[in-house]
Order: structure tokens, then sequence, then C-alpha cells
């Protein structure tokens, strides 16, 4: 079994916490969505990225800013996509200095991974897009949820969250699976903080994403107004090295790691 080692890094404003399972080559890198962590994501079942860690290659995961392990500051534009990509380019630099990157990211993730590429794009071979968000003209729904989520939080409080969010239908690749959406993993005190940057935030624009040349694999889901397949049929036209892989029914989702396995070898 590979060996993994428990880290942490330093930068303005945040401590990022990441751990690194032992491999070999170009280290692959794992992102998470938003209000989701390292913990939470095991803790769903639904993303299961045992597969890369029995790969043979080294896995870095980590928690972004104010999720999970990783602490924040209640500064709304520290949650912004530009600015989580910052702190990735700045793990990167800590942890393959020398090397380019492989990169997955699930939907926060996504937006943090396409503006990192854009603006190194020396430091990433392959990238992964799992489950893109919305985007563009689909951005500024989302963006009015996540700011109703702010100030619900700072009227109510989180029990007036989860109790809301309990009340939500079931998203059906999930219900059909029989996992559940694991509750936040953000520190309270910052958590309106986080929903407002992420409310003013999209991904770049058409043509900055037209630049990237590295491959690219999108998997998105279906029936998920927070993930609309349309981002990723655009994001398909837009990259010039892409391929797409529509996942519809739980095995689909089961089959996930393993792709990425395959993919990233």
């Amino acid at each position: 079994m590979p060996e993994v080692r428990e880290a942490t890094l330093d930068l303005d404003g945040t401590t990022l916490s990441y751990e690194e399972c032992s491999g070999a080559g170009p280290a692959i890198v794992g992102l998470h969505g938003l209000g989701s962590s390292r913990a939470a994501d095991d803790a769903s079942g639904y993303f299961d990225w045992s597969a890369l860690t029995t790969s043979g290659r080294r896995l870095v995961r980590y928690d972004a800013r104010g999720h999970g392990r990783s602490t924040g500051r209640p500064v709304p534009a520290e949650y912004a996509w530009p600015h989580l990509a910052d702190d990735l380019l700045a793990l990167l630099d800590a942890i393959s200095p020398n090397e380019p990157v492989d990169a997955f990211g699930a939907s926060m993730g996504v937006g943090t991974l396409l503006h990192a590429v854009i603006k190194r794009p020396d430091r990433f071979r392959r990238l992964a897009l799992i489950i893109p968000p919305t985007a563009w003209e689909s951005r500024a729904a989302q963006s009015a949820n996540y700011q109703q989520i702010a100030a619900l939080l700072r009227e109510h409080g989180i029990a007036a969250l989860t109790a809301a969010t309990a009340s939500r239908p079931p998203l059906p690749i999930l219900e059909a699976g029989g996992w559940t959406i694991t509750p936040p993993d953000i520190d309270g005190s910052i958590m309106a903080d986080v929903m407002l940057g992420a409310s003013d935030t999209d991904l770049p624009a058409a043509e900055a994403i037209k630049t990237i040349q590295q491959p690219v694999l999108l998997r998105p889901w279906t029936d998920d107004p927070a993930h609309p397949l349309a981002t990723s049929e655009r994001l398909h036209e837009l990259l010039p090295n892409a391929v797409i892989e529509i996942q519809r029914t739980p095995d689909d989702l089961r089959a996930l790691g393993t792709r990425l396995a395959t993919y990233f070898d």
C-alpha cells in the first residue's frame, strides 16, 4: 500500500492542508468542489478516488482555502476562483517545482483549474474537469442563489441552511446510486464569506479558454441545474483538445476513479 503523508502550506490568509500519496512519475493533483473537502469527498461515496491511490502515481489532494482542514478568513474575494487558482499554483511550486502535473477538479475545482492553467500553462500536462458548474449566461442565477445562502447564514445560522438543504429533492444520479450529499465542510464563522466569494466569480472568458492546449477530459453528469450539461458542451466546443464523456448512471459515476487512472496513465 502507498504511504500517505499529511502536510500544510502557509500562504497569505490561509494554511492549506494537503495529503500526498507516495508514487512515481508526475504528480496527480485533485481539487474538490464548493463546500466539500478531502474528508467530505471520501465520506460521500460517489466520488471514489481509490483507483488513483493504487495506480502507482503520486496523488496529492488538498482542502481549498476555508474548507476542511484548511483555514480561511472572512474576506469573500479570497474565495473567488482566480484567487483559489493562485493557491493551487503556490501548492504546485511546493510539491512539484520542476515538473508539470496532471490535475482533476470537481465543480469549484473546475473553475480553479481553468483559471490556473490560463495563468501558468507550463504547470499542467493533462486536465480532467468533473461536473463543470454554471458559467457565463447561467452563472447569474447561481450567483443569486449563493447570495441568498449567505444572507440566510448571517440571519439564521447553519441550522437554517441545513434544514433548507434537506428539503430539496436529491439529484437523480445520486438517489439512484443510494448516495446523499454531505453537509458543507466549511468553518461556520466564514461560510457566508465563502458563499459570497463563489457568487462573485465565473469561468474564464471563452477566448481565454480557447488558448488551453492541454488534453482535457470532461465528465459532466445530468439533471443538475448547478452543474448543467450546457457548460460542459460549451467547454467541449471551446477547448481544442477535449473529449466529453457524460455520466448518466450510478455505474458511470462508480467508474470515474478508474477512468481517471487510465486517462492519466
